[in-house]
């Protein structure tokens, strides 16, 4: 089982909004097949596993991070395909809770006289699985937060010490992170002072498992027209979040260049925020990257809406207060799982969320 979730760790960025899936079959205490899902609308990884095994499948093991579906979905279901590979039994990590699996794949092959036991590495399991769990359970994405500070905790640097705070390595590694995000968010303040282009650009062009939409939180829909972002909608998605109130005039110049809109409900910039991660929700987005400015960012911790973060601390002092930090220390974040490397100089501080 931890070779299976080796395995479907595999799949990160290249099969949501489906599950991370690992499979190997064992057979008299030999490995004989390994798979796993590797592209949505690709096979499963049980599909991968036995043809990889071909005749030996019979009478193995088959090791699963996640219950087998049992439904037509993009591919036939693969307890059909367990049963006619002749299986002597199935260990998955935990049940699925998608409605139409959720415990009806084991089912099935109980039925059909395949032993099978669940619960082994189930922890493991739903970790790694945490973000599909989360759009499962709450109609929202997992959202990820990223910042990079000064070592006195700003977010912004004064003109005379450059443009970027953190350092290229650190630069790097938000590359490939965007590479596997289904949007990329920013407010309106971030855009207005960087016009970014958001895209992911990093060093090996394999590392761009999806194209992220660019999301802009723009109650007014103030987003320019001669923006980055506005500018290559067309190539690019963007999506500008707004509220009921925005002008419809700028809306309109906005759909005009290709943008997308969404109006989302709610008086205050907290409640439009928790509107827009259901708005991504449905649109079956699994992994969200907020890149916003201090305010945003203090607002996502307020309504508790952060599920992990990447903060880069750089080796530099501003003095006077710019843009602080969403949390003054790194240490008040209360992580789990939490990793801190160097970066050439930058600290890279890396987990979830307690909850």
């Amino acid at each position: 089982m931890v070779r299976a979730l080796e395995l479907a760790a595999r799949g990160q960025g290249s099969v949501e909004p489906n599950p991370l899936v690992g499979c190997v079959l064992v057979r008299n205490g030999q490995v004989v097949g390994e798979g796993y899902h590797q592209q949505f609308g690709g096979p499963h990884a049980e599909i991968m596993a036995l043809q990889e095994a071909g005749p030996l499948a019979v009478g193995a093991t088959a090791y699963i991070t996640l219950e087998p579906c049992s439904h037509h979905g993009k591919t036939p279901p693969c307890t059909e395909a367990l049963l006619y590979a002749r299986v002597a039994g199935v260990v998955a990590a935990m049940e699925d809770p998608f409605p139409p699996v959720d415990g009806s794949g084991l089912e099935r092959l109980r039925q059909a006289g395949v032993p099978c036991e669940v619960g082994l590495l189930a922890d493991q399991a739903q970790r790694l699985n945490a973000p599909y769990l989360k759009r499962l359970k709450t109609g929202q994405p997992w959202v990820i937060a990223k910042w990079a500070m000064t070592h006195d905790g700003q977010l912004a640097l004064p003109e005379d010490m450059g443009r970027w705070i953190s350092n290229d390595t650190s630069q790097a590694v938000v590359q490939k992170l965007r590479g596997r995000m289904d949007a990329i968010i920013v407010g309106s303040g971030t855009v207005e002072a960087d016009d970014p282009l958001l895209t992911a650009r990093p060093a090996n062009p394999a590392d761009v498992k999806r194209i992220a939409k660019r999301v802009v939180v723009d109650s007014t829909a103030s987003l320019p027209i001669e923006s980055q972002l506005a500018k290559t909608a067309r190539e690019v998605p963007v999506l500008v979040a707004v509220s009921a109130a925005a002008p419809v005039d700028k809306c309109r110049q906005l759909v005009a260049a290709g943008v997308d809109i969404a109006v989302c409900a709610g008086k205050s910039h907290a409640e439009r925020f928790e509107s827009l991660l259901t708005e991504l929700g449905s649109r079956r987005m699994t992994n969200v990257l907020v890149e916003g400015g201090s305010r945003l960012l203090q607002t996502l911790f307020e309504i508790r809406a952060v599920d992990e973060v990447h903060v880069f601390v750089a080796p530099k002092t501003v003095g006077a207060i710019t843009a602080p930090a969403p949390v003054a220390t790194v240490d008040k974040l209360s992580l789990v799982e939490a990793s801190t490397t160097d970066l050439d100089g930058d600290t890279y501080v890396h987990g979830r969320i307690a909850r």
